[in-house]
C-alpha cells in the first residue's frame, strides 16, 4: 500500500501513454487493422489508472496528506518545483475521473462504432484524463494554470472532432476563445500573487493567507483576476455560452466534459479559497456570480428544445451553486456537490446520448413515446434526475442539505436561492423526460429502438453506482447523522423537489395543458429562450468593439504603415532610375559627381556657421533689385 501511495503520481501517465499509443491508428498511418485498437489500448490504460487509484484510496483515508516534490527548474530566485499532494480527497477525485472516463470509453465503443476518427478521439480522451488527474494531484497554482491551458486545448480539439460541420467548427472556436478571456485574467492573478505570497504552493498559500496583511485594493484585484479563470472553466455568466456550443462534439466526450471537466475550475477555486477570503468583495462577487448563473441557467434550461442544450444550462446552474459554496467558505459542501453532480450529470448525458445516437432529431418537441421502446434509457434518466436534485436518499440531497444547513442561520436568502434552483431543475428535467419518454410516439420517434449493449452496459453500471452513492458516502463517514440534520432545510429541499417534479409531470405528462406550452407574455418567453439575449449583447459590445478596432487597425496599417513603406520604395525606385543615367563610363564625370557630393555635404555641415549671413545677403540683394 505504501508503494501504491508513493507511486500514485504515475496515474496521469497511464492515460497519457494510452493517448500516445493510439496515435499510430490515425488515418494515413495504420489502416490494415482499422481504428478500433486505438480505443482498446486507451481502455486498458484507463483501467490500470482506475485500479491503481482505487487500491490507493483505502490507505489514504483519514491519513494526513503526503507531499511529493519533483524538482524541475530553479533559477534566478524562481523555483518551479512540481508539488504533488497525495490525500484522501485527491485520490478519491482520481477514482471518480478515471472511473467516469472508463465508462465513457466503453460508451464510445458503441456510439462511435462507424466513425473513422477513433484514434484522434481516444488520444484526446487520454489527454483529457491525464490533465484532470494531474490537476487534482498538483499542489501548485502555476502548474495548475498550465494544466488548465492543456485542458482548454483538449476541449477545442475534442469539440472540433467532426471539423467538416460548420456548427462544430464554430462551437470549438467559441469554446476556445471564451476560455481565453478568463485565462488571461487568471494568468495576471497568478503572476501578481507570487511577489505578495512568495510561493505558488497551495498549502503554503493557505498558511500565508492565515496571517497575511496586504493592501485591500490590491488583494481584491488579484482575487477578481483569480476567479476569472474558473468562471470560464465552469461556464459561469457571462462566460457561459461556450458550454452550450461545445455540445456539438461527440457525446462520449460530453460525458467527461459535463461531469468533471467543468469542475476543473471549481477545484482550483476551492484550493484558492483561503486566499480569496482575504477580500470580502471577492467573496461577494463569487456569491453574486453563482447566484445569477444558478437561477438564470435553471430558467434558460426550461425554455430549450434541443435535448443537449437542456442539460448544458443545468450544468452551469449547479456549478453556480459551487461558486456560492466557495463564496461562503463551505469548501466541504462544494467538494461534495462536485462529486454528486459529476455522477448524476454523467448518467443524464449517457441517457440523452442514447436518444441522439439513433434518432432523426434532437428536438424534444418532436420526440415522445420512447418509454416503451427505451426502458433502460428511461430508467437511467429518472435515476439521474433524482440523483441531481434534492431527493433523498440520493447523493445531491446530502450535498445541497450540507450547503443549505450551513447558510440557514447566517444567509437565509441563499437558502432560498438553493431551493428555487432545485425546484427549477426538477421541473426542467421532468419536462425533458415528459417530452422525450412520455406521451404517444410521433413521426420522428416511431422507429427508435433501444441502443446496443456497449452503450447500455456503462449506463447500467453508472445507474447502479448513482443509487448506491449514499451507501458509499456513509461508509466513508461523509453523511451527517440523523440527529445532526437540519429538519427544516431537509423538508424544504424535499418539498421543492416534489413540487418541481409534480408540476413538470402535470404539464408535460398529462393532457390538461396543450403543448408546446407558451407563456402569456411572449417577450418574457423569448427572453428566457434566447439566453437573456446574451449572444446579442456579445455582438453589440465585445464583437462590435473588436470589429471597430480591427477596422481602425486595418486603416492605419494600409494608409500609414504601408504608405511610409511604399514612399520609401518609390523614392528608392526613382532614385535608382535617376542614377541609372549617370553611369556614362567617363572617369571625369564620376570624379565630378564625387566632388559635387562632397561639396554639397560640406555645405550642409558648415551651414550653421555661414547660413544666416548668406540668407541676409540674399535678402538684401533681392530687396535692392525690387526697389530699383
Amino acid at each position: 500500500m505504501e508503494f501504491l501511495i508513493q507511486s500514485v503520481w504515475v496515474v496521469p501517465c497511464y492515460a497519457l501513454i494510452g493517448g500516445l499509443l493510439a496515435v499510430p491508428w490515425s488515418p494515413g498511418i495504420l489502416r490494415r487493422t482499422g481504428p478500433r485498437p486505438a480505443g482498446y489500448v486507451n481502455f486498458i490504460m484507463t483501467f490500470l489508472a482506475f485500479l491503481h487509484s482505487l487500491l490507493s484510496l483505502p490507505a489514504t483515508w483519514h491519513q494526513p496528506p503526503q507531499q511529493i516534490f519533483i524538482p524541475w527548474l530553479n533559477t534566478a530566485g524562481l523555483d518551479l518545483t512540481i508539488a504533488i499532494e497525495v490525500s484522501s480527497v485527491s485520490v478519491a477525485a482520481l477514482v471518480v475521473i478515471t472511473g467516469i472516463n472508463l465508462l465513457a470509453q466503453v460508451y464510445g465503443f458503441g456510439y462511435m462504432e462507424m466513425d473513422w476518427g477513433w484514434a484522434r478521439f481516444y488520444s484526446l480522451l487520454g489527454l483529457f484524463e491525464a490533465g484532470l488527474c494531474a490537476l487534482v494531484l498538483c499542489n501548485s497554482l502555476f502548474f495548475s494554470y498550465v494544466i488548465l491551458e492543456i485542458l482548454t486545448l483538449g476541449t477545442y480539439l475534442l469539440v472540433g472532432l467532426w471539423f467538416s460541420q460548420p456548427l462544430v467548427v464554430t462551437g470549438a472556436r467559441d469554446a476556445f476563445l471564451t476560455k481565453r478571456v478568463g485565462d488571461l485574467f487568471l494568468l495576471m492573478g497568478v503572476l501578481a500573487l507570487l511577489p505578495l505570497a512568495g510561493t505558488w504552493n497551495f498549502t503554503e498559500l493557505a498558511e500565508w493567507a492565515a496571517t497575511a496583511n496586504v493592501d485591500p485594493t490590491l488583494i481584491t484585484l488579484i482575487g477578481l483576476a483569480l476567479i476569472a479563470g474558473p468562471m470560464g472553466k465552469c461556464a459561469q455568466f457571462p462566460l457561459h455560452l461556450w458550454l452550450d456550443e461545445a455540445m456539438e462534439g461527440p457525446v462520449p466526450s460530453t460525458i467527461l466534459r459535463n461531469s468533471v471537466v467543468v469542475a476543473s475550475g471549481a477545484w482550483v477555486l476551492i484550493k484558492l479559497q483561503p486566499v480569496l477570503a482575504l477580500s470580502p468583495i471577492v467573496m461577494s462577487a463569487l456569491v453574486g456570480i453563482g447566484t445569477v448563473t444558478a437561477i438564470g441557467g435553471s430558467l434558460i434550461a426550461i425554455a430549450q428544445i434541443d435535448i443537449k442544450r437542456c442539460l448544458s444550462y443545468s450544468v452551469s446552474a449547479y456549478m453556480g451553486l459551487v461558486f456560492i459554496a466557495v463564496g461562503t467558505q463551505q469548501s466541504e459542501a462544494a467538494l461534495l456537490l462536485v462529486l454528486t453532480h459529476a455522477v448524476a450529470a454523467a448518467l443524464l448525458v449517457m441517457s440523452t446520448g442514447a436518444i441522439v445516437w439513433n434518432s432523426i432529431t434532437q428536438d424534444v418537441t418532436q420526440l415522445g413515446g420512447l418509454w416503451s421502446r427505451r426502458p433502460v434509457s428511461g430508467i437511467a434518466f429518472i435515476v439521474g434526475t433524482l440523483g441531481l436534485v434534492g431527493f433523498p436518499p440520493l447523493g445531491s440531497f446530502w450535498a445541497l442539505l450540507k450547503l443549505a444547513s450551513a447558510l440557514w442561520e447566517t444567509q437565509p436568502w441563499l437558502v432560498g436561492v438553493i431551493i428555487v434552483v432545485n425546484a427549477l431543475t426538477a421541473f426542467s428535467l421532468t419536462r425533458e423526460f415528459g417530452l422525450v419518454f412520455g406521451g404517444k410516439p410521433k413521426q420522428m420517434s416511431e422507429r427508435s429502438p433501444e441502443v446496443h449493449w456497449p452503450m447500455i452496459l456503462p449506463m447500467t453500471i453508472l445507474l447502479g453506482f448513482t443509487l448506491h452513492l449514499p451507501l458509499v458516502l456513509q461508509s466513508l463517514s461523509l453523511l451527517p447523522s440523523w440527529e445532526m440534520l437540519n429538519k427544516d432545510v431537509a423538508l424544504l429541499l424535499i418539498w421543492s423537489s416534489i413540487f418541481g417534479c409534480s408540476l413538470g409531470g402535470v404539464v408535460y405528462l398529462g393532457n390538461l395543458i396543450s403543448k408546446p406550452v407558451r407563456l402569456p407574455w411572449k417577450g418574457l418567453q423569448d427572453l428566457i429562450a434566447y439566453d437573456f439575449y446574451t449572444p446579442n449583447l456579445y455582438r453589440l459590445s465585445i464583437v462590435f468593439s473588436v470589429d471597430i478596432i480591427s477596422k481602425v487597425t486595418d486603416i492605419v496599417d494600409r494608409f500609414v504603415v504601408d504608405g511610409i513603406v511604399n514612399l520609401v520604395g518609390l523614392i528608392s525606385i526613382f532614385g535608382g532610375e535617376g542614377l541609372k543615367y549617370s553611369t556614362s563610363g567617363q572617369t571625369q564625370f564620376y570624379a565630378f559627381t564625387v566632388l559635387l557630393g562632397v561639396g554639397l555635404f560640406g555645405v550642409l555641415v558648415s551651414w550653421q556657421f555661414w547660413g544666416d549671413q548668406f540668407l541676409n545677403l540674399m535678402y538684401s540683394y533681392i530687396s535692392v533689385i525690387l526697389n530699383s
